[in-house]
Order: C-alpha cells, then sequence, then structure tokens
C-alpha cells in the first residue's frame, strides 16, 4: 500500500460565519494535498497538460477549527482506467479525523475537448501505486423537480483556475450560497451571516456528492443554482442541486448535500415546520 502524506495549511480567511472551515474549503484542501502528491511523482506533468475532475464525494467528520498547525492529508491511487483515476483520502487535524473522500479524476485535453489516454508511462506509474478501494456510499443521486427554488450567481475572475475555467471547488461555493439564500427565504433569522448576529441555529454539512458535467466560463450573464429537497429527516435534510445556464438550458454539474440542524452549541435538533413545507414546495427525486 503506497501512502502519500501532504501537510496542508490553514488560513484565517477559511473560516465562515459559524466560525468553522466553510466545507468548499476542505474541498480546495483536498485539492492541495492531491496536487502537491502528483507533483512529488514521476506523473507531475500531466498538470500542465491538463486533469479535470470529474467527481468528489466527501464526508464531513468533525468541523475545522483555525490552527497554526497544518492539517495532514494521506492520500492513495484507487481504480486506473485507460485516461481515469481515482485518489482517496484522509484528513486530521492534529490527529483527529476531519474528512474523508473521494475524487475522480480524468486527463483531459483542452485543445481537441476531450479525454486523453494516458501514455505506457503515466499508467504503468499510476498502476505501481494503486490499490482495491472500498465503496464510499453515499446520499444517492437525484434530479431536482421542475418547480425548484432558483439562486442566480456570477462567476468571479478569481473563480478560474490555470486552465481557463472554473476551478472545482468554486461549484461547492455556489451551491453553498443557493442553500445559505434557500434557508435565509424561509426564515431571514435563521442562520448566521455576521460576526454580531445571534442565530437560533446552525446548519452542520454531513456530506456531500458533485458530479462535474460540463466546464463553466467566466461571463459577465448569471448562472443559477436549482435546489430541491430530496429527503427530510428528523435532524436532517438531503439537498438536491443543478448548477445551471438560465439562458440555454445547459447542466453544469450536479450535487447532493446532506445537512444536519443544529443549535447554537452544535447538538442535532428537529428540522423545522417550514424546511418540511419547502420539501413538498420544491421536491427532488431519485435519478
Amino acid at each position: 500500500m503506497t501512502v502519500f502524506e501532504v501537510d496542508v495549511p490553514l488560513r484565517w480567511a477559511d473560516l465562515d460565519a459559524q466560525g468553522h472551515v466553510n466545507n468548499a474549503l476542505v474541498v480546495d484542501y483536498l485539492q492541495e494535498a492531491r496536487v502537491g502528491a502528483l507533483l512529488r511523482s514521476p506523473n507531475a506533468g500531466i498538470l500542465g497538460s491538463g486533469v479535470v475532475v470529474v467527481e468528489h464525494k466527501v464526508d464531513y467528520l468533525a468541523p475545522i477549527s483555525y490552527d497554526a498547525e497544518p492539517l495532514r492529508a494521506r492520500l492513495r491511487i484507487g481504480r486506473v482506467r485507460a485516461a481515469s483515476f481515482v485518489y482517496d483520502y484522509g484528513l486530521a487535524q492534529r490527529g483527529r479525523p476531519v474528512a474523508r473522500a473521494r475524487t475522480s479524476a480524468c486527463l483531459f485535453d483542452f485543445a481537441t475537448g476531450a479525454p486523453r489516454r494516458m501514455t505506457a508511462e503515466e499508467r504503468a506509474w499510476f498502476e505501481s501505486v494503486a490499490e482495491p478501494l472500498e465503496p464510499l456510499r453515499g446520499p444517492g443521486e437525484y434530479r431536482v423537480g421542475e418547480i425548484a427554488h432558483e439562486h442566480p450567481f456570477t462567476v468571479r475572475w478569481s473563480d478560474l483556475d490555470s486552465y481557463g475555467h472554473v476551478n472545482n471547488v468554486a461549484f461547492l461555493t455556489y451551491v453553498g450560497e443557493a442553500r445559505v439564500a434557500f434557508h435565509r427565504q424561509l426564515d431571514p433569522e435563521a442562520l448566521r451571516t455576521d460576526g454580531a448576529s445571534e442565530p437560533r441555529g446552525m446548519l452542520l454539512i454531513a456530506r456531500q456528492d458533485v458530479r462535474y458535467l460540463n466546464q463553466l466560463e467566466h461571463r459577465l450573464e448569471p448562472y443559477a443554482v436549482r435546489t430541491g429537497i430530496a429527503r427530510v429527516g428528523t435532524t436532517s435534510v438531503t439537498f438536491a442541486h443543478e448548477i445551471i445556464d438560465p439562458r440555454l438550458g445547459k447542466t453544469f454539474a450536479r450535487a447532493a448535500a446532506v445537512l444536519v440542524h443544529a443549535d447554537a452549541s452544535g447538538r442535532p435538533i428537529p428540522v423545522s415546520d417550514a424546511v418540511r413545507a419547502a420539501a413538498e414546495r420544491w421536491p427532488a427525486h431519485h435519478a
């Protein structure tokens, strides 16, 4: 078994209004870890030619607080195919597990706009360090219904990466903003949105899966996140999201996220009647 260990520093700016690291930044840490591991390998050159993320699956195990000591990421390589491979991660803060995740990545030729096959040398290295991985089960795949909550957003220039398209991490920011807008529409005081407010509760994310379907580019016109509710439990809610171009109807990504409702101290509390009513208004369904 080959395990790559990478330290990922924290930034004070990574904290959100709830006082812990924002869920999207956890995926940014995974990106830093896999790039750091790949740059130390014989296959470092593939980053220059093109690697795109196909899918993320993330289990959030514990909140991450600010610390001068970096997080420790442990990476393994899973399934290797002609043009793609899988990363497995364990992320810890001072020895305490805070996240586990999988990323499916694909080699990509931006000149042709299509995946490219690995060379014999590239594949030989990946296969030399790869190992079988147990499935990382998640909430399942959902489709947002015809009637959905819709949140417009614009792509910032800083959302683009070195390949010239929106970085995979930014997609999680977009769906996170859509969930905040969703809850503020139901109850403007339900969540903390500034340091001085006193919220009645908080939302703790437990799982988030994202499937990337098309590249997203910078433009002045807004895109949109369509959101529906797939399942409501006693204290948790499963959201389904679609990132779309409302003008053309094109879908760029689909996501599912499980969030736990908690009081100000972090203890789970029952889902509100307003959210249960929203599940009937904006339903999502199994794919």
